[in-house]
């Protein structure tokens, strides 16, 4: 095992960060100057390193690109008003990958190569990390195969990456989401609790077909029958009927989402009653008409909260309460923004502090 503590560094010989407007910082399109690389084979770890952010070369034959042995994570990095970085949950997201890392036969990788590589890379990169309002520094480790091989099997060899990305918000707007009933995001017993790249892949097409209509996103539902909520896009599904919280129960279908189980904890904390369990459509539908729909919302880590405007069902659009009418989403969602500033206790010890 490579010792993280004496990880060589190579410095980039000039920043991008000059060129940079923080401004105007589109999501996922702006890289910072250094990246984490850490290669393994023949059953180890064999090195690990921080170097320039730039372009990997890769055999056409390599494993990943022809059977997707690749998974990946997200999380961000904070600046509060005293120039203090925190990073949110980096422990949350470290086991997740490694369960992920199982269901696709890869390899586990070290906490050391994952929080501490965090630790480091955003230390060295710290002038990254954002100082506006709604900004953050995206943190991406990734884990993909290498072999340079064609045949149906798990890779020997792998690469583990972290790059980072100061970025805005994720949605400038409240959303309009489509309830899906016909394609699927995932089925019962498949990879839908990974957060697998094929995963995102296969959800492009319905989702634009959605946005041709002029729909943000869709709201998955179970691959059986369509009758249960799942997922809403690439988040969490969170819906307030009567004053209670309630999101759909994890599965094999369902993202075991780290903001997901913040904003449970919170609710809970502030005394709001929360239930994991099935929603079918009808019910929200029925809640709606029936007006104990109060809230719906997604949530992850890229958009935090999303609220949810507007609902497509079949040719039906539904308008939903007005956000400033929306208490749970707006008190939990203001106790977790606290925490990830620093600017309220954390006592779940959720922060990195860098």
């Amino acid at each position: 095992m490579i010792d993280t503590r004496q990880i060589e560094v190579k410095h980039v010989s000039e920043s991008r960060l000059p060129k940079v407007d923080f401004d105007n910082l589109p999501f996922g399109r702006v890289f910072s100057d250094h990246m984490l690389i850490a290669r393994y084979d023949e059953g180890e770890w064999k090195s690990v390193s921080i170097e320039p952010y730039g372009n990997l070369s890769l055999s056409p034959a390599t494993s990943m690109i022809h059977y997707g042995q690749s998974i990946f994570e997200g999380l961000k990095a904070f600046r509060n008003d005293n120039d203090e970085i925190l990073v949110f949950r980096p422990e949350s997201n470290w086991e997740r990958m490694n369960k992920s890392a199982e269901r696709l036969c890869m390899p586990a990788v070290p906490r050391e190569y994952f929080v501490e590589g965090i630790r480091q890379l955003v230390e060295l990169d710290r002038a990254w990390v954002p100082n506006r309002p709604e900004s953050s520094l995206y943190i991406r480790p990734f884990l993909f195969a290498t072999d340079e091989m064609l045949g149906v099997k798990p890779s020997e060899s792998y690469i583990f990456m972290i790059i980072t990305s100061p970025v805005g918000p994720y949605y400038a707007n409240p959303l309009h989401l489509k309830i899906e009933t016909e394609y699927t995001r995932a089925a019962p017993g498949g990879v839908g609790a990974a957060k697998a790249a094929g995963n995102y892949a296969s959800a492009l097409y319905p989702a634009k077909l959605a946005q041709e209509q002029g729909i943000d996103q869709l709201i998955w539902t179970d691959a059986k029958e369509h009758r249960f909520l799942e997922e809403a896009g690439t988040m969490n599904m969170m819906v307030v009927i009567d004053g209670t919280l309630i999101t759909p129960k994890l599965s094999s279908t369902i993202l075991p989402g780290v903001t997901r189980n913040s904003v449970l904890k919170l609710a809970e904390d502030r005394g709001i009653t929360t239930e994991e369990r099935d929603i079918s459509v009808d019910e929200l539908l029925d809640a709606h008409r029936n007006g104990t729909l109060q809230e719906v919302f997604g949530v992850g880590t890229a958009a935090t909260i999303a609220h949810v405007v507007k609902l497509t069902h079949n040719d039906e659009i539904i308008d939903l309460p007005p956000i400033q009418s929306r208490k749970v989403s707006t008190l939990v969602g203001t106790d977790l923004l606290d925490i990830k500033m620093g600017n309220a206790p954390d006592p779940y010890g959720w922060n990195m502090r860098i």
